[in-house]
C-alpha cells in the first residue's frame, strides 16, 4: 500500500536541506508555504508519496535533517503518514 508523508517543518533552516536529501533520494516532493500553530509563524509542508517499504528511510531522512531543535518553542517538525486509497495522474 502507498502512503501519504505531510511533513510540516517549523525549523526554516531544514527546509533546503530537507527538500535536496529527499530528492537525492529518489523521492517526488511537494513543497507547500503555510502558517499555523499557536504563533501563527511561517512553516513549510512538505507532501510526499511513498511505498510502504520505502516509509522508514524517508521518514529516517526526515528526522536526521530536521535535527535535534535546540529552540525552546518547540520541535522541528510534525509528521503525518497517511494511507493512500488511491493514486491517479491525469
Amino acid at each position: 500500500m502507498s502512503k501519504l508523508i505531510l511533513a510540516i517543518i517549523f525549523n526554516t533552516e531544514a527546509v533546503d536541506p530537507l527538500s535536496q536529501a529527499l530528492l537525492d533520494a529518489g523521492y517526488a516532493v511537494t513543497k507547500i508555504s503555510s502558517i499555523g500553530g499557536f504563533l501563527r509563524r511561517q512553516n513549510t509542508t512538505f507532501v510526499i508519496g511513498v511505498e510502504e517499504a520505502n516509509l522508514p528511510a524517508a521518514m529516517t531522512i526526515i528526522r536526521e535533517t530536521c535535527g535535534p531543535y535546540s529552540r525552546p518553542e518547540g520541535h522541528a517538525a510534525t509528521i503525518f503518514v497517511l494511507d493512500v486509497a488511491e493514486f491517479a495522474q491525469a
